[in-house]
């Protein structure tokens, strides 16, 4: 189980150092670096500058590894019911996003330039009020698979970074904000029950 988490780390985070992996799935940074050396040496994953991507065959290999490491998981009636309702709330959560990343300005939608304040902290509220009915499926989602609880925990403190005003927290792609960890949680679901994103 040890390295396909790790392996399943990386195809969480697609780039990522063994900081980012140690998170994610919940391991000392060393023995995630050893996984990943042992990974890059085996030919499972390629590095860069420090950070890996999994190898294509692994990508393969990994995904066949799903059913047989989350086979409890995808017979538990009561995970896979939160995983419905996670669907069912990301629905909204999408349509907030969208909302926080454009504005309506004459009947048409233009990129959210974040100068109206007001706005923002009314996507901002809203998206607090989601969080409040999300945390109940989280911590359903984690009694069945408890390092799920990284994403509970981050998505709070990303939430309550971007209450207090520091709005990258809410999108920006290039930090672990609400919309990033959402993104990667609901990646993570997908995996463990088989199933694939729908655009």
């Amino acid at each position: 189980m040890t390295m396909h988490l790790v392996l399943h780390g990386l195809a969480i985070k697609k780039h990522a150092d063994a900081g980012d992996i140690a998170g994610l799935i919940g391991m000392p940074v060393d023995a995630a670096a050893r996984q990943l050396e042992e990974a890059a040496a085996s030919g499972r994953a390629v590095e860069a500058n420090g950070k890996y991507l999994l190898s294509p065959l692994a990508r393969i290999a990994l995904e066949s590894d799903y059913s047989r490491q989350y086979a409890d998981a995808r017979t538990d009636a009561e995970f896979m019911a939160a995983y419905e309702a996670f669907e069912r709330i990301n629905v909204q959560l999408k349509t907030l996003i969208t909302e926080w990343q454009t504005m309506d300005v004459g009947g048409q939608r233009v990129a959210n330039d974040h100068s109206n304040k007001s706005h923002d902290e009314k996507i901002i509220d809203r998206l607090g009020d989601l969080h409040e009915r999300a945390d109940a499926i989280f911590a359903r989602l984690v009694k069945a698979v408890a390092r799920l609880s990284y994403y509970r925990t981050h998505l709070l403190a990303a939430l309550e970074k971007a209450e207090d005003g520091a709005i990258a927290w809410v999108s920006d792609a290039k930090i672990e904000s609400y919309h990033t960890l959402w993104f990667e949680l609901h990646e993570d679901l997908l995996r463990i029950v088989g199933r694939t994103r729908e655009e």
